[in-house]
């Protein structure tokens, strides 16, 4: 039954039908849900993205998802207990990507306004990333500024785990060779003692 509904009975009644016709096949009825939750949900999410249109976006993708998870709805929790949990993960994942795009662009803007200025040396960000491949320079991003574990950089990348602490382990060594040769070029053994 739906707990803390000041409506009671009758509308807790009504979801948790709406919920099992869904079960048995019937997906027209999960527009009950939605007619029911909808303009909550999209508040709650407002208030947690600050952006009307990605809140828009969130709730399409928040009942998407709930209508893919339904089964999963147990009814120890009221419906719209669980509907906010996964409205609520929804929306701190939104939060995180925003958090990384941003810090991405403002790294992009940084290195813009760093090549539009016509410095004269470049920054130690170019010179690093300039004898690197694609995949070693977006490896170094996600690692290193995005600090992903090697097990989500796995995920984004479709590369296994194992696969690319091996390839970071040599691109961290080709980057030490790299500064050491920059300095004046020690020898072998004086990069390996300075791992």
């Amino acid at each position: 039954m739906e707990q803390g509904n000041p409506g009671g009975p009758p509308e807790s009644k009504k979801i948790e039908e709406a919920i099992h016709k869904v079960h048995t096949g019937d997906r027209q009825a999960f527009t009950t849900i939605i007619t029911e939750y909808e303009r909550k949900i999209y508040t709650y999410c407002c208030y947690l993205l600050r952006s009307r249109e990605e809140a828009e976006d969130a709730v399409q993708d928040i009942f998407v998802k709930v209508y893919q998870q339904l089964s999963h709805y147990e009814k120890r929790v009221s419906f719209s207990a669980w509907l906010y949990k996964v409205s609520y993960h929804h929306c701190m994942d939104q939060l995180r990507r925003r958090k990384r795009r941003n810090r991405l662009l403002s790294l992009y803007k940084l290195q813009l306004m760093t090549h539009q200025q016509a410095f004269p040396e470049e920054s130690p960000v170019d010179q690093i990333f300039e004898n690197l491949t694609s995949e070693e320079r977006g490896l170094l991003i996600l690692r290193v500024i995005e600090q992903y574990s090697f097990e989500e950089i796995s995920m984004i990348t479709g590369s296994s785990s194992a696969a690319l602490r091996k390839k970071y382990e040599r691109l961290r060594k080709k980057l030490i060779q790299q500064k050491a040769n920059e300095r004046g070029g020690c020898t072998h053994g004086e990069v390996a003692e300075s791992n």
